[in-house]
């Protein structure tokens, strides 16, 4: 193993699943790094210990998956603004003199994602929906703001939870009673599921399209399946669908540049990549 050997990681409880592993080794193979992304399993009452052992043990940093992102906000010696901002970390990078920098990358996930496959949404056109009150919801409703949204509206199965949403962000989000989401769709250029609703394993999301435009683009933070009853629905009525495994791909870009000095692409090679996992699982 030489000097320039580049180690990173994503710790999670449970990891197991994770399909980082794929996408940055295929990342490292094509650029001809020597380096491993590898799965690290820790506990929640081990982040602390396991963060700080990084320096020692050579990692150049590691990606936060549930249910860890939020612990680790207070954990790292630097916080990006925008983590703070969402409330969560799940990228970290090890500096040069050992501390730790505290990242998220999912709001610019989301959003080039969006970009790439619909390209004809245009923040400035209407308002957005955004399903869920969790982590990714407060990454997306971050990320569309900064796009300049001109109104967000939040609906979650528990009201609190949209309300504190709400009251972190600013009075462009409207929150709206989840029995009333079927007419929150009214006049709508983005609907975004950011629920576990429609996972695998999970009950589907009940939200009839009627009231929703025929020129809105619908996208779904679920990748297991790749094409959500949500998603099915919205592409059989003609909306233009965006899947979530393209935000799992480009929040990994960030990540993989400061670990391993070179800014990393999707390509399609690296989406079958992805996606033969899923065949395979």
């Amino acid at each position: 193993m030489s000097e320039s050997y580049r180690l990173a990681g994503v710790m999670g409880w449970p990891v197991a699943h994770s399909r980082s592993p794929v996408m940055h080794r295929y990342w490292l193979a094509h650029h001809g790094i020597e380096g491993d992304y590898v799965k690290l399993p820790v506990r929640p009452e081990n982040l602390a210990r396991a963060l700080r052992a990084l320096p020692a043990l050579g990692l150049a940093g590691c990606n936060l998956t549930i249910p860890l992102k939020e612990q680790a906000l207070a954990l790292v010696d630097r916080l990006d603004p925008l983590a703070r901002r969402i409330g969560a970390v799940n990228t970290i990078a090890v500096a040069a003199d050992g501390s730790l920098e505290g990242a998220n990358t999912d709001a610019f996930g989301f959003i080039e994602n969006l970009r790439a496959e619909a390209p004809q949404w245009r923040a400035n056109v209407g308002a957005a929906l955004v399903l869920g009150a969790g982590g990714g919801a407060r990454a997306v409703v971050a990320a569309l703001l900064d796009e300049g949204v001109p109104e967000v509206r939040l609906a979650n199965r528990n009201l609190e939870r949209a309300d504190a949403l709400a009251v972190s962000f600013g009075d462009k989000i409207r929150v709206v009673p989840w029995d009333h989401r079927a007419r929150a769709l009214a006049k709508l250029a983005l609907l975004v599921n950011a629920t576990s609703l429609g996972m695998a394993g999970s009950v589907p999301l009940d939200l009839p399209l009627g009231a929703l435009p025929a020129e809105a683009v619908v996208a779904d933070l679920v990748y297991v399946p790749l094409i959500t009853p949500l998603l099915a629905a919205a592409r059989e009525r003609g909306n233009a669908i965006v899947d979530g495994l393209g935000m799992l791909m480009h929040q990994g870009r960030p990540g993989f540049a400061a670990w391993f000095g070179v800014k990393p692409e999707v390509t399609p090679e690296l989406r079958k990549r992805m996606l033969a996992t899923f065949a395979a699982s």
